[in-house]
Formats: structure tokens, sequence, C-alpha cells
């Protein structure tokens, strides 16, 4: 298991001589990611991060040449990813939400095909109009972020309303999810289709910057919006994603929304990372929609880019929200 202090983490890996180089893979800032040979292995002694938990990989070189990926030996906590399983460190400052250790409320589920495809989840079977949460990324909200857990856990504990949750399946997501106007009308007609007393747009990274687009374009498409870490990229900060192939869209996007005029003010939680490289972006979202008139709220964790990050996120951002606009 890395030890850690209040300034540094101490990474290990033992070796026998087959290994040419150990560097940390991690997605929190740290600068110095080079294993120093020692006796027995390797070690690292790097910068605490600015986060209360970290995820992380080992990169071994062999000697051969060749470069694998893998987990820390040392450290059994696991978190899985859409990209895998990840190894885990959580320091002294972090704790799991509480509602995971709260029983969840049966609830009915079911799925329809089309274009978005959704996976429904309702606390009973029926069609009787009820709040409706639209959920971009929504399979790997609920396996990776345990959403309907939090929803159901919520309901039975008199926290939440009783709500309707759209788990949208993403498709082709880069291009569903990069300023598309097809998409964002095919969003607004399913949304139309299914009875709802009011409406609440949820998403993450492009989903978060999908939904904002979808709102735009269609005012009435949602009663509040929950955007968590989003893409929200401009030539000021985000150079960077220039490659991406929606870059030129995404950022004619966010500069038409800066230079607009709100089209319908509605309440919106934002939350984003404070080691993430989309702090900036996220911020200046806020503020754009704060100046337009919209009752915005705006959270920085200590944590990073990813859906642990996210689900440690929903309380109480989110149940305010739904509290909120469900009244």
């Amino acid at each position: 298991m890395p030890a850690f202090d209040s300034s540094t983490v101490t990474f290990d890996l033992p070796d026998r001589g087959r290994l040419a180089g150990v560097r940390l893979y991690q997605e929190v800032g740290l600068r110095t990611l080079d294993f120093e040979p020692v006796a027995g292995g390797w070690r690292l002694v790097t910068a605490r991060p600015p986060v209360s938990r970290m995820e992380y990989l080992f990169e071994l070189l062999h000697r051969d040449g060749n470069r694998e990926t893998v987990l820390d030996p040392g450290n059994a906590r696991r978190v899985a990813g859409v990209f895998g399983d990840k190894s885990v460190l959580e320091f002294e400052d972090y704790a799991p939400p509480g509602w995971l250790a709260e029983p969840p409320r049966e609830g009915h589920r079911s799925g329809t095909a089309g274009r978005p495809e959704v996976s429904w989840w309702s606390p009973e079977a029926g069609d009787e109009p009820m709040p409706l949460l639209l959920v971009h990324d929504g399979p790997e909200y609920d396996a990776l972020a345990s959403l309907t857990h939090y929803v159901s856990a919520g309901i039975a504990a008199g926290r939440l309303p009783r709500l309707r949750v759209a788990l949208l399946h993403p498709g082709e997501r880069n291009g569903s999810y990069s300023v598309n106007d097809d998409y964002a009308d095919a969003l607004a007609a399913l949304a139309r289709e299914t009875p709802a007393t009011v409406r609440i747009g949820m998403g993450t990274s492009l989903g978060a910057l999908a939904m904002l687009h979808a709102h735009r374009r269609h005012p009435d498409l949602a009663d509040a919006l929950f955007l968590q870490s989003g893409s929200f990229f401009t030539d000021a900060f985000d150079r960077h994603e220039r490659r991406f192939p929606g870059y030129a869209r995404i950022t004619a996007f966010v500069e038409e929304v800066g230079r607009g005029d709100p089209v319908r003010p509605v309440p919106v939680a934002l939350t984003c990372g404070g080691a993430e490289e989309n702090l900036r972006n996220n911020r200046s979202m806020a503020e754009i929609l704060d100046a337009q008139g919209y009752k915005v709220t705006f959270r920085e964790t200590r944590d990073v880019h990813n859906y642990t990050a996210w689900r440690d996120a929903f309380h109480p951002s989110l149940t305010r929200l739904l509290q909120e606009v469900c009244a």
C-alpha cells in the first residue's frame, strides 16, 4: 500500500531485475512520475496531490523494450472506470457518501430502442407524470457512479421526491455530444413524449456540454440542469484539445453562449474537480450563466475527471437542485 504524509506520497514496486523502468500513470497533476531503482525494486517519492483520493496505474518498461500498464500489486483497492480498473489511494480526508450504505428502494426498469436509446428507471411501473431526470451517459452513470441507487435511497429516506430516470445511452458519443443539432432535436422530442411534471437535464464532460447545447437550442427541454466537469472548451483555456474532431464546433458554441442572451434561465448546479483540466472553463461557464440570470451554484471537489468524483458530488449539489425544482 502506498505510504503518505502531509506533503509526500511514496509508491513501491518489487522487482527482481526484470524491469528497465517504472512510471506512474495518473491524472492529478503530479510532475514527478519516474521511479528510482532501490534495493529489491523501484520507488517513487512525489508531492502529495491536492485531492482527497487518486486513481493510478503503473507503466512498466521491460528490458526487451515492451511497455505494460498494470494495477499496483501492493494495493488491493480498485475502482472501475470506463477504460478499465485502476488502483485507488484514499487520503485521510476522504469519505464515501453516506447514501452508499443506505438500502435502495426497489424500482422498475425498462428499455427502449431508437435515437437516443434509453434505459428507464422509476419507483414503480406505469406512466404517471412525475419529475424526469434526463441523464447523458446514463448506463455508465448507473454502473460506475450508482446513480439509481442514489435516487432510490434518496426516495426511501425522504430526501428526494419520487422521480423517473432516463438513462440515455451515448451511442456514438463524440459525434452526438459535440454540439450536434440533430441529436439535440431527437433528445427534445424524447423529452416531450415522456410524461413529466418537471425535467432536469444531467450530464458529465461532453455529456454536460451536450445537455447545455440542447437546452439553448430547445429552451423548454429542461427546467433545471446538473452539469459535471463540462467540456466547455475555449481557445483561451483548451488549445491542447484542438485535435479533437468537434473542437471547432464546441468553441464556437461556447463563444455563442458567452455573447448571447439567455434563452430561458433555469436553475443550474455545476461541479468540477479542483485538479482537472476543465476547471477553468467550468468556472467561466458558471460566471457566464450567472450573469445571464441563471440561478447558478458551482462546487469544486477534491478530485478529478472520473465517475467516483462525480458520484461523490451528487449530494448535496444534485439533492438540493432536485428538492428545489420538484417542490
